[in-house]
């Protein structure tokens, strides 16, 4: 079982990471921790973002969309930028205009660029660099715990129309995420599921039991931790759906709340809201019954399935 400690008392501040550094990482964070550091650079200068915005042949808002990591560098920017901010140690500037020309690499899940929606590819990168990611599932068992006759079941109910080799595509994707809890330096995954998640039958009696297994097996890892809310819980602080929040080790950076939809996805980023989503997750994980009991509650569900 996952260590309990994750639980409402996890700490609010950065997770200390291992030396898996920015290889980790992934583009996307480290898009972030570049953009955050030109944010302090700039402010530490005293320049207004029209100002290094003109600089750089842009506007504000181009600089905006660089702080906050959303598009990639060019190297000639950045270079213009660090002059702009007073930047001259040859070093420093070095180890940023590196730092920056890694962020522009490509993820591993580029080759499915086909079965990603565009709303969704930042949240691989964020997924690939959190050091701890939080979920609240309703309906389903989240994506880094299912097995993938399960995966395969939802993917296809959810894409009607895909051929067996784009549901194939699909599956060996979100399966090929599941690495993030097995590497060296692994996420740590603390997860509430919704009774109703582990009741309804996705892909048949056999698969379904498989799932359930498999979910005893996993989180009995010391990096996952996975709680069950119960129907006799009664109202809870998410009835409006599943939410996911990210935490990076990196301390420039915020914790990242990321909620999916149909068709797209919400990235809050008001410190405000991330603020009550996490305060939700975590009344979630004290109203949820104790990870201790995670594996008796879906012993239980089996003998009925």
């Amino acid at each position: 079982m996952g260590d309990p400690r994750l639980g409402p008392d996890a700490p609010s501040g950065p997770v200390e990471t291992g030396a898996s550094g920015a290889a980790a990482s992934g583009p996307t964070v480290l898009r972030m921790v570049v953009g955050a550091q030109l944010r302090r650079l700039r402010e530490a200068a005293e320049i207004s973002t029209e100002a290094a915005g003109y600089e750089i042949r842009g506007s504000h808002s181009k600089i905006s969309r660089l702080e906050l990591g959303r598009v990639g560098f060019k190297e000639r920017d950045v270079a213009d930028l660090l002059t702009l901010y007073g930047v001259d140690d040859p070093v420093r500037r070095e180890a940023l205009l590196e730092l920056a020309e890694q962020a522009n690499r490509p993820g591993w899940w580029q080759p499915y660029a086909d079965v990603v929606p565009s709303w969704f590819e930042p949240y691989l990168g964020l997924e690939q660099g959190a050091v701890l990611v939080r979920v609240f599932e309703v309906q389903n068992v989240p994506d880094l715990l299912q097995t993938a006759d399960y995966a395969r079941a939802l993917i296809a109910a959810r894409h009607p129309g895909a051929g067996a080799e784009e549901i194939d595509r699909r599956v060996e994707l979100r399966l090929r995420r599941r690495q993030v809890l097995e590497r060296p330096d692994p996420v740590r995954l603390w997860a509430v599921l919704d009774e109703a998640a582990l009741r309804r039958v996705v892909g048949g009696r056999e698969v379904m039991r498989a799932q359930l297994r498999h979910l005893v097996e996993i989180s009995r890892l010391p990096n996952v931790t996975v709680q069950v809310l119960p129907f006799a819980a009664g109202g809870h602080a998410a009835e409006s759906g599943p939410v996911t929040l990210l935490r990076f080790a990196e301390p420039e950076l915020p914790d990242v709340v990321y909620l999916e939809q149909l068709t797209g996805a919400l990235y809050p980023d008001r410190a405000s809201d991330v603020t009550r989503y996490r305060d939700a997750l975590n009344r979630l994980g004290v109203q949820a019954e104790p990870p201790a009991r995670t594996a008796g509650f879906i012993a239980d569900l089996l003998a009925a399935l």
